[in-house]
């Protein structure tokens, strides 16, 4: 956070600068602070990147929020933008991308360097893996995880790891919306 906040001072074109560690800590300054762009964590203690984003979105706050995260997880942009984020920058960039991502942000662009929309919105299951496949036809037949665990020949845990990368792959919070997105794209 000090290294974040000291980028952020020594940049002229940023005012007051504060930093928390935690998606509760982050809300609650917001009741004292109304600042004009933020920087969010994606895997916060407490609440994530994505809770904090929905909070944000139900209390009708109207702040660019970047999330920038050392997560390897292709689809956590993706995911990002579904929530409400304006910008995502990966740990991995130079401080200077963050930088830019946030004035973009500031001045009301998205800025998204990692995300192929296009890809996306045209098959929306091109990033499952065979398994996630198998998992989500199961579940379009109205499996339970037990039954899915019995009839792939895995455990309980493995079946739910997968469903967990299956709905953030499909960009859905649960088995329900992860058959409806099936059935609407012709599977089944």
């Amino acid at each position: 956070r000090r290294a974040l906040r000291a980028l952020f001072q020594a940049d002229g074109r940023f005012g007051a600068v504060s930093a928390v560690g935690a998606g509760a800590a982050f809300l609650r300054n917001l009741d004292k602070a109304e600042p004009d762009v933020a920087v969010i964590g994606w895997d916060m203690p407490g609440l994530s990147g994505k809770e904090v984003l929905d909070r944000l979105s139900q209390r009708k706050v109207r702040l660019p929020t970047v999330v920038y995260t050392g997560s390897l997880n292709p689809e956590v942009p993706h995911q990002a933008l579904a929530h409400g984020a304006a910008g995502f920058c990966s740990k991995l960039e130079k401080p200077d991308v963050l930088v830019e991502t946030v004035v973009a942000c500031a001045e009301g662009r998205l800025s998204f360097p990692y995300l192929d929309a296009a890809r996306k919105a045209r098959d929306p299951f091109a990033a499952l893996t065979k398994r996630e496949r198998e998992l989500l036809t199961a579940l379009s037949g109205g499996l339970s995880n037990a039954q899915i665990a019995a009839r792939l020949a895995i455990s309980l845990n493995t079946v739910k790891f997968h469903l967990k990368n299956l709905f953030d792959k499909l960009g859905v919070a649960n088995r329900a919306q992860a058959v409806a997105t099936f059935l609407k794209a012709g599977g089944g």
